[in-house]
């Protein structure tokens, strides 16, 4: 699998939130989105996942460009999975059939076999007990850890991750960056949109510096956090860093 965009705009009214992003992620790579709120973040994953149509701009998979207009969008969402700020677990079914459904409805994969394999996703991520219960019986971080399997249980060959510890109370989150680091140790193809830093200093092939629907820097995380080159990214980081501080 390789993803490979070339001046993707996007424009909402008169608002410019993508501005000529070019992005290349390989096989098993893992690329965090950094940057302010608003910087574009959000929308750039929900342009890669087609949600959002593109003004401009090539976004290619495997060669094809997915976003050329016209184009059925279902089979490449099939091979993208995304998982959201909030969780969007169907309240009235239980954590099991959250799971199981989409490969029942959208794969033909027979009931029996969509459950057991949903089963193992959830044993997988430690919620095995949670099977039955409904979403609203489970904690943040459990839902969350539910999203992610539900978006597994398609097997994705990319994996888009939004801002997916932001809406989690802080003693949850961990639990949360536990599966992140599991997928990321099977080869999971993934890109996060994240603000936990240090998170993406750990996990991360590369880090892109969002601004103004811009990747003003890119590089690996070592670089990109230990010696920025451009002075927004540096202003972030303090930011970022001193907020930190104070919420120790």
């Amino acid at each position: 699998m390789k993803l490979r965009l070339r001046g993707v705009r996007k424009s909402f009214g008169s608002k410019v939130v993508l501005d000529g992003i070019d992005l290349d992620v390989g096989e098993g790579a893992v690329v965090c989105l950094i940057g302010s709120s608003g910087s574009g973040k959000s929308t750039l994953l929900r342009c890669i996942n087609l949600l959002e149509p593109l003004d401009d701009g090539v976004i290619e998979l495997d060669g094809l460009d997915i976003a050329e207009p016209g184009l059925p969008p279902d089979p490449i969402r099939r091979r993208i999975g995304m998982v959201f700020q909030s969780f969007n677990l169907f309240p009235h079914l239980s954590v099991l059939d959250n799971v199981a459904l989409a490969p029942r409805k959208v794969l033909g994969v027979p009931t029996a076999v969509a459950r057991v394999e949903a089963l193992e996703l959830l044993a997988r991520f430690g919620l095995a007990d949670k099977a039955g219960d409904f979403p609203d019986r489970c904690s943040g971080g459990q839902q969350q850890r539910v999203a992610i399997a539900r978006a597994l249980a398609m097997q994705p060959e990319l994996l888009l991750l939004d801002e997916i510890t932001s809406a989690l109370d802080p003693e949850l989150v961990g639990e949360v960056l536990d599966v992140v680091r599991d997928l990321r140790q099977s080869g999971m193809t993934m890109i996060l949109a994240t603000h936990e830093m240090a998170f993406a200093r750990e996990i991360s092939d590369r880090v892109c510096f969002l601004d103004a629907g811009r990747i003003l820097e890119s590089g690996p995380p070592q670089q990109l956090f230990g010696a920025p080159q451009h002075d927004r990214t540096k202003a972030f980081l303090l930011r970022v860093i001193d907020a930190g501080r104070l919420e120790r």
